[in-house]
C-alpha cells in the first residue's frame, strides 16, 4: 500500500484536491439555496410555498445521478456545456439543497412563533426577522441533522467520477484499473475521505454541545 501511495501520490492529492473544491462549493451553496427554500416553503403566499415545495419534492425524491447526468448530457444539447466537474458540482448542490431546506424548515418551525411575533412588532420585516431571530435559532437546533447532510454531501462527491470530475474517486479508478490493486487503492481512497467527514463530524459534534449549554 506504501508503495501504490508513493507512486501515485500526485494524482491522490489531485483527486483530493478537486473532491475538497467540489465539496466546498457545493455545501456554501446548498445551504444557501436550501435556507432559501426552507424559507420560502413557510411564506403566506401560496403560489412561492406551493413551487417551494414542489422544488424540494422533486430533487429529494429522484436519483442524484440523473441530475449530474442532465447538467452532463442534456444540457449541452439545448443551451450550455459543462464539464464533468460543473456538472457534478452542480447537480451535488441542487441535490444536497433540497435536503437541507426540510432539515431548516423542521428548524424554523420549532422556534417558538412568538419569537416571529416579537421580531415583526418591534418594526422587523419579515426577512429581518428571519435572518436575526429566527434563523440563529434554528441552525443550533438542526446543527446535527444539518452536519449529516454536509458528512452526506462530501461522501455524495463521489458521483463526479461518472462524469470524468477528476475528483478523488475518479483518481481511484484510474489508478485501480491501471495497477489491478483495487483493495489497496480504495482504501487509500476511503482513508482520503475520512480525513474529510471525520473533522467535520467532530465539529458538528463541537458546536451542538457548545451551543446546547448556551
Amino acid at each position: 500500500m506504501a508503495n501504490l501511495f508513493q507512486t501515485y501520490s500526485a494524482d491522490f492529492f489531485n483527486g483530493f484536491k478537486y473532491t475538497l473544491y467540489a465539496s466546498l462549493l457545493a455545501l456554501v451553496f446548498s445551504l444557501i439555496i436550501g435556507t432559501l427554500m426552507a424559507i420560502l416553503q413557510l411564506s403566506h403566499n401560496g403560489i412561492i410555498r406551493r413551487l417551494a415545495k414542489s422544488y424540494v419534492a422533486f430533487f429529494r425524491n429522484i436519483p442524484l445521478l440523473i441530475i449530474v447526468m442532465f447538467f452532463y448530457v442534456v444540457a449541452p444539447m439545448y443551451f450550455y456545456s459543462f464539464d464533468g466537474f460543473q456538472a457534478g458540482t452542480i447537480g451535488l448542490t441542487i441535490y444536497t439543497s433540497a435536503f437541507i431546506a426540510e432539515t431548516v424548515r423542521s428548524g424554523i418551525q420549532t422556534v417558538p412563533k412568538g419569537q416571529t411575533e416579537a421580531g415583526l412588532s418591534a418594526g422587523f420585516s419579515y426577512a429581518e426577522t428571519m435572518r436575526y431571530i429566527v434563523l440563529p435559532q434554528a441552525f443550533k437546533i438542526v446543527i446535527p441533522p444539518l452536519g449529516n447532510q454536509f458528512i452526506n454531501l462530501i461522501k455524495n462527491s463521489s458521483i463526479l467520477a461518472m462524469v470524468a470530475g477528476l475528483d478523488l474517486m475518479y483518481q481511484g479508478d484510474l489508478i485501480a484499473s491501471n495497477t489491478f490493486n483495487t483493495f489497496d487503492t480504495y482504501i487509500i481512497v476511503g482513508l482520503f475521505y475520512l480525513v474529510l467527514t471525520l473533522p467535520l463530524s467532530y465539529l458538528m459534534n463541537f458546536l451542538d454541545k457548545r451551543w446546547s449549554k448556551a
